[in-house]
């Protein structure tokens, strides 16, 4: 399965520099098993059911196989545009197939923080439950592009290029739809801070 849990090295910072960034993966197999669990999020709240999320990371990384002699820099805009069409896709098949059932089964939620690293601490493995449950709740009632720019900018540090080559807009409305999606958060959140 291509979902493999890596953990890549930061780069050891340099003072006046950015912050740490983590290295660029050498291989399309180190990057997909990186930014696996990452896309696995995005598309859950995005979709809101786990196999669906599952297939169409599934599908975008078989897509990326394509590229593979692309230059690296190139992997993670192409990847988030091809995982955001799939997402779409499977939106867009389930509103026609489905379109008279609304279909969520409270279960996906309760396994929303399957992803996190287990705590030795019951209450802060707890309290992190609770803080992806309220967070993931939040995302999905913002609207989807907002969502998109918000989980590509802030929680995936793409820059503003790069994520608007991902969800093919301009520059200026992935600006708006991050500050329109971060004020949305921060009324939804500001009873749970």
């Amino acid at each position: 399965m291509l979902l493999a849990t890596a953990k890549l090295a930061p780069v050891d910072p340099d003072p006046g520099q950015e912050p740490p960034r983590l290295r660029e993966p050498q291989t399309l197999d180190a990057f997909l098993a990186a930014i696996g669990p990452r896309a696995f999020r995005f598309a859950e709240a995005g979709l809101r059911h786990r196999e669906d999320a599952l297939d169409v990371v599934q599908e975008a990384m078989l897509k990326m196989l394509g590229y593979r002699e692309r230059p690296a820099g190139e992997w993670t805009p192409l990847f988030w545009s091809i995982l955001r069409s799939r997402i779409i896709d499977a939106q867009r098949r389930r509103t026609f197939r489905f379109g008279w059932l609304d279909h969520c089964d409270p279960q996906d939620e309760a396994q929303a923080g399957d992803w996190r690293d287990p705590s030795p601490d019951p209450q802060r493995e707890h309290d992190g439950r609770e803080a992806w449950t309220k967070l993931a709740a939040a995302l999905r009632a913002l609207p989807r592009r907002q969502r998109e720019a918000f989980t590509l900018r802030v929680l995936e540090e793409l820059d503003v290029a790069d994520t608007a080559r991902a969800m093919d807009c301009s520059e200026g409305s992935v600006k708006t739809h991050l500050s329109r999606a971060r004020e949305a958060l921060r009324k939804q959140l500001e009873d749970w801070q």
